[in-house]
């Protein structure tokens, strides 16, 4: 009886011991998020949240790279630089959303046939939508001075069809000829940022249930019918995230204006190159990488309230 005493104490009767020594890893356990956390929130610290404390300040200084910068508190320089660049900004979101919903029409289709009809070869068409990864960008872009040659193939066949005529009046071409105009720009942001587009519709749409679909059809709904009830709303949060990624980098670009456009299609990105490694304004460069940065941020902001999900993929 004792022994049985003894041990109903050490299992279930000693509740003073099993306390103490449950309460310790208790506690030890509430720090094991914090420290998993610690290295992604010490990363962000080091080259996100210090480096923008620094350009912040410099966005404030006046001063030369000869004579040094003094803080002065100088916020007349952002009011300076949106009234001398805001071209180039109007310019950079124009060409930004041009790119955005050219990724959204050519990706949505690729993206609803690699996740319902490609079937085994599912995985082919996934490693060649990436496959541009596999090169530098600046090779991917270069490249594009190529194929938009004035004597190449393809610009005849756009002169052919009288194409060019429709984008010139639109003010996209010039003079029978792509490149160094914006259709350039614009054709080598679609290219680039593609597949930031195509990757999360396709993760979205494979998630849908197929069984929705049977549904539908056991209710006759026509293929139409279905995908605008069903397979499109269901895609909205694919949608959002697509047009975010390719919005957001097309925005900031310079590549694709630097090398397929003109100095009449230059971007803020373009700006913010030159004033930090040509011109060596340092302040100007700051106050502009900020602006382009809170225009972002508050475009996104009001395009996902307006989208009305932020369950994003």
């Amino acid at each position: 009886m004792s022994a049985l005493g003894t041990l109903g104490t050490g299992t279930t009767g000693g509740a003073d011991t099993t306390d103490k020594a449950g309460n310790e890893p208790a506690r030890r356990g509430r720090w094991v998020p914090y420290a998993l956390l610690a290295p992604g929130l010490l990363w962000l610290v080091v080259f996100f949240a210090i480096p923008m404390v620094v350009q912040g300040s410099t966005s404030l200084q006046t001063g030369n790279l000869t004579k040094g910068y003094d803080l002065t508190w100088h916020w007349a320089g952002y009011w300076d630089a949106i009234e001398q660049y805001y071209p180039q900004f109007l310019r950079s979101f124009g060409y930004a959303a041009a790119a955005t919903v050219m990724c959204l029409v050519i990706g949505y289709p690729l993206a609803y046939a690699i996740a319902f009809k490609a079937g085994r070869w599912r995985g082919m068409w996934l490693v060649l939508v990436i496959a541009p990864f596999f090169t530098s960008f600046l090779v991917r872009t270069l490249a594009w001075k190529t194929i938009l040659a004035d004597n190449g193939i393809v610009v005849d066949v756009l002169n052919t069809l009288r194409f060019t005529d429709v984008t010139a009046f639109l003010g996209l071409t010039q003079d029978d000829r792509v490149l160094a105009t914006p259709l350039a720009v614009i054709c080598g942001l679609t290219y680039n940022f593609l597949p930031f587009m195509v990757l999360p519709l396709y993760a979205c749409l494979e998630r849908i249930d197929p069984r929705l679909h049977e549904a539908a059809g056991d209710l006759y709904a026509s293929p139409r019918t279905t995908f605008a009830k069903v397979t499109f709303p269901l895609s909205l949060p694919g949608v959002v995230s697509g047009t975010l990624l390719t919005f957001i980098p097309a925005s900031g670009d310079y590549v694709n204006a630097q090398w397929l456009g003109s100095p009449d299609t230059g971007m803020a990105g373009n700006v913010i190159q030159t004033q930090f490694l040509r011109v060596l304004d340092y302040p100007t460069a700051a106050a502009l990488s900020f602006i382009l940065m809170l225009l972002i941020v508050l475009m996104v902001t009001a395009y996902i309230r307006k989208a009305g999900t932020e369950d994003l993929v």
